[in-house]
């Protein structure tokens, strides 16, 4: 298996730290508002990177982080005169809710900044006593100058960064010994939340808290680090800086990147009105039509995302769905395999070779999927009405086993009928009135699971079909 490392600029044999075991980061959202489908790229690439690699027999430890102390996470909470928790725990719980619609695994630990501070505060402390850090009024910044392989991930020069820096003074920012410089700690500013610390009552910078979670849950060595290419510079490079100079060692082996996400040729933004969320795309499409759009193109391709694109995806992914609603269909058939079923079975096997051999090439998701529209083909070919139960069977599971390393749901949902759902509702109701979250969380899996999903208002619960 082969990996494009950003930090060699090259694809690698991929060889894990610890035989059979896989640990893996990728950052997460900052929760503020509903994911963008920006967001959802590098949740359903990575996820699908993780999918793989367990259907190749490896332990993957897979952590995912939650920003949930930012100053956008401020602004909103000031706006609406709530504490910034109240924010990040309703955003934390919807973006959940869309991954679940993505069908995005949840992490083995999704870790939340703020109940690591203790950590960020004894790596903060650990890196001035070691002259990597210093404190100004409060502030504690990190000595970039100190760390001599700065910039080896996003492979700008350090010389070249200071002459880019010198003419721009910041605000606030003249007891920075360098302006390249970046905060570990900041003071408190009035209304926003704060943490007793060495230095001054405040909260930690954005880079040192995946340093720490990172550490906290993987280890101080990791195999991959993963996230969009806009995070490569300076937040992953000041990762690479504050950890490797903390802990001595690698941080982490391979650094995987994927492209952006352009919205009609152009790059998606609120200035321009083409900031798209998962759940604007979700009252047209079912996510698995996103999900499969989505790993239509190679991760480290840049991506276009239009109507005709999205309609396009949905019509493969109706050609994957119908054959495998047709496979099932002939599962209820008699007779044993004839010797022709068995040729026919084992020359469908080798579009699992031509799928591996995507996957195997930097997770070629492109290619992986034209491995299914062949294998589709091929039974489409050959399907006929006298298709045993046992040859129909064995067609369905080798097209279920590829979809599912893609996260896609071929298996048709059992049909809820409305008033067994409106039944399940009541009871959710009842149950969170009894504060037995547990049972309220676990019929809003059910319903899910089932492609019902439920919407929280003020006015009551709604639900649709997706």
């Amino acid at each position: 298996m082969e990996i494009y490392n950003t930090l060699t600029k090259r694809k690698e044999e991929f060889k894990p730290l610890e035989p059979g075991k896989v640990k893996m980061y990728v950052c997460g959202p900052t929760v503020y508002n509903y994911i963008h489908i920006g967001n959802a790229r590098p949740m359903i690439v990575f996820d699908t990177v993780r999918r793989y690699m367990e259907y190749k027999g490896y332990d993957v430890n897979y952590v995912s982080n939650f920003t949930d102390v930012d100053d956008k996470i401020i602004k909103k909470a000031n706006e609406e005169g709530v504490e910034a928790s109240v924010i990040s725990e309703r955003f934390i719980k919807e973006c959940k809710q869309d991954m679940a619609a993505m069908n995005v695994k949840p992490a083995t630990t999704h870790p939340l900044a703020t109940q690591e501070i203790d950590g960020m505060i004894d790596m903060i402390s650990t890196l001035i006593e070691k002259g990597h850090a210093y404190e100004k009024n409060g502030t504690v910044y990190f000595r970039t100058a100190s760390f001599k392989d700065y910039g080896k991930l996003s492979h700008k020069n350090l010389d070249d960064l200071q002459s880019g820096f010198r003419d721009l003074k910041v605000s606030g920012e003249e007891d920075k010994e360098s302006p390249l410089d970046f905060v570990l700690w900041k003071p408190k500013k009035e209304g926003e939340p704060y943490w007793e610390s060495p230095w001054s009552e405040g909260r930690p910078g954005w880079h040192i808290e995946c340093s720490v979670m990172s550490k906290k849950y993987l280890g101080e060595q990791i195999d991959i680090h993963a996230g969009g290419e806009d995070l490569i510079f300076p937040h992953h490079e000041n990762e690479i800086a504050q950890s490797e100079a903390c802990n001595g060692k690698e941080f982490s082996h391979y650094w995987m990147h994927n492209a952006f996400l352009n919205i009609d040729n152009r790059k998606m933004s609120k200035s321009l009105g083409n900031f798209l969320l998962v759940r604007d795309i979700e009252k047209k499409y079912d996510l698995q039509v996103l999900r499969f759009f989505m790993l239509s193109a190679h991760y480290r391709s840049p991506l276009n995302f239009s109507a005709e694109l999205m309609e396009a995806a949905k019509n493969g992914l109706d050609r994957i769905l119908t054959c495998a609603a047709w496979l099932q269909k002939q599962s209820a058939n008699e007779g044993e395999l004839t010797n022709q079923e068995s040729e026919v079975v084992e020359e469908a096997k080798k579009y699992v070779g031509k799928f591996e051999a995507a996957m195997e090439d930097d997770f070629n998701t492109a290619d992986a999927i034209a491995a299914i529209f062949e294998l589709v083909k091929y039974v489409n070919t050959n399907k006929t009405d006298e298709l045993s139960g046992k040859a129909a069977k064995a067609l369905y599971e080798i097209l279920k086993q590829l979809c599912d390393i893609l996260g896609i749901i071929i298996e048709k949902k059992e049909e809820l009928l409305d008033a067994d759902i409106e039944a399940l509702i009541e009871e959710r109701k009842q149950a969170r009135k009894a504060k037995n979250f547990a049972r309220a969380d676990e019929i809003r899996k059910e319903l899910a699971d089932k492609g019902i999903i439920l919407e929280d208002t003020r006015q009551g619960v709604t639900w649709k079909r997706v």
